[in-house]
């Protein structure tokens, strides 16, 4: 069993020179004091913050950049692009009408970056 995510969780992007937090709105609340994640909190700049700096070559700023300093890899501030939910989740318990997030879940950034979770925010509410 995986452990449920709540707000403040951190995160990681395989791409991201910094660690970010996650940001849960309160209308997923529940029997906790923090709001918990489900699947859907995937939109950039609202559920899921910069990483700092990206470096990934699939970022059009990044990509600009490094061509701009004759092919050395110039990483740029970063912008997450999240379209897809957040995947696997547990789709047995329901968190605001969708899956709850579990710390085995992965988010995918459309530059190429794979978001985990690190850190999440919980330790004593687990999800099958």
């Amino acid at each position: 069993m995986a452990f449920a995510v709540c707000m403040g969780a951190m995160l990681a992007c395989s791409f991201g020179m910094a660690p970010s937090a996650l940001t849960v709105l309160p209308q997923n609340r529940t029997v906790t004091s923090t709001p918990l994640a489900n699947i859907m909190d995937n939109k950039p700049m609202m559920n899921i913050l910069p990483f700092g700096m990206c470096q990934c070559p699939g970022n059009p700023t990044v990509a600009a950049a490094t061509a701009a300093a004759m092919g050395v890899l110039t990483p740029m501030p970063c912008v997450p692009v999240t379209t897809a939910p957040w995947a696997p989740g547990s789709p047995t318990v329901l968190i605001g009408g969708q899956p709850a997030l579990n710390n085995t879940s992965k988010l995918m950034c459309n530059w190429g970056g794979i978001i985990q979770i690190t850190n999440p925010g919980t330790t004593n509410i687990m999800v099958p």
